[in-house]
């Protein structure tokens, strides 16, 4: 496992690490025997960076962790999230009194006394624009709460009104090979400040692992199923926002280009960390097999300018304008 340094902390980091939506149950059911097992192969090949929620399963997600934290002697940085749980809800989740309530919650699943970051999770533009939570995230910091904070956004836009408060040490985004705006204006100036960049849904939902047909179903519980088109948040955050069966299209064409001797999904996140500026790729993994090839792409040499000029065509050609949500 290579490391980079998150933002401005000095802390180094996996640079491969794992997001931890599944464990809450939206891409399928895991037992928590099997959710377990996915968090100490990924430990065990070097991944010591951890992205969860508490709206994951309710608090599941962080739950589990918090086994993980109590078991492992490993040092590892739990980033997790707050602003989407339904109780109070919104608009009363951007409340100071609401997002003590969340804080203290997941301190107490997670079994730590300090969060090592807390995100906004996909709040409404406005609110970030407005300012108030981040004002309250500063006295939480203050108090000891939590050690930094960060925001995870749906658009470059938004990103770009996070980068305007001055002591925020990271933003979470989607990138990956079917979503390439950030590598812009974005990057480099995430770049000057010192943020650090968390990338999620690097496969864009499994499309990016050159497995899935057209034609292909998903279980009731799976996102994959219940918001292909958005119907339950931002359409964005499944299939990076395009229509299934054009993805999977997409994805043949993108497969083509990538080495033959390495899987594709391993590639696509290779892809991504061949960008200085990302500073942790975070997929997920059903399995643990998953989570232990998803680590070995730290392993792997730089695709190259051919291969990445390639892919930013079939981006730009046949991917591009058909993306659907914010972005």
């Amino acid at each position: 496992m290579n490391y980079r340094t998150f933002g401005n902390s000095g802390i180094q980091v996996g640079e491969v690490g794992l997001g931890c939506w599944q464990l809450g149950g939206d891409w399928g059911e895991i037992s928590d025997d099997g959710a377990m097992a996915i968090l100490r192969a990924a430990v065990d090949s070097g991944v010591d960076f951890l992205d969860t929620a508490d709206v994951y399963g309710a608090g599941r997600s962080e739950r589990l962790i918090g086994r993980l934290l109590a078991e492992s002697s490993s040092r590892l940085f739990v980033a997790t999230k707050l602003g989407r749980f339904s109780l109070p809800g919104w608009p009363a989740n951007f409340e100071e009194p609401a997002i003590r309530e969340h804080t203290e919650a997941s301190l107490k699943r997670l079994g730590v006394d300090a969060l090592d970051l807390t995100q906004l999770h996909c709040i409404p533009t406005e609110e970030l624009r407005r300012g108030d939570v981040f004002e309250t995230l500063r006295k939480l910091r203050r108090e000891g709460k939590i050690k930094r904070f960060g925001a995870s956004v749906e658009s470059i836009d938004e990103a770009m009104i996070c980068l305007e408060q001055e002591d925020i040490a990271s933003l979470q985004i989607i990138f990956n090979i079917f979503r390439q705006k950030p590598a812009g204006a974005f990057f480099e100036r995430a770049k000057q400040k010192s943020v650090g960049l968390i990338v999620r849904l690097p496969l864009a939902s499994g499309l990016l692992s050159g497995k899935m047909k057209i034609g292909q179903t998903f279980p009731p519980a799976d996102h994959r199923n219940y918001n292909r088109d958005g119907q339950k948040f931002n359409v964005g955050e499944t299939f990076a926002g395009l229509e299934f069966e054009r993805g999977v299209k997409a994805a043949e064409r993108a497969r083509a280009l990538l080495p033959r001797d390495i899987p594709m999904a391993q590639a696509a996140l290779r892809w991504i960390l061949d960008h200085e500026a990302v500073t942790v790729v975070i997929p997920g993994a059903t399995r643990p097999e998953q989570a232990r090839d998803n680590a070995a792409a730290s392993d792997l040499p730089p695709l190259g300018e051919p291969i990445h000029r390639a892919l930013a065509e079939i981006y730009t050609q046949h991917v591009e304008p058909h993306i659907r949500g914010p972005y």
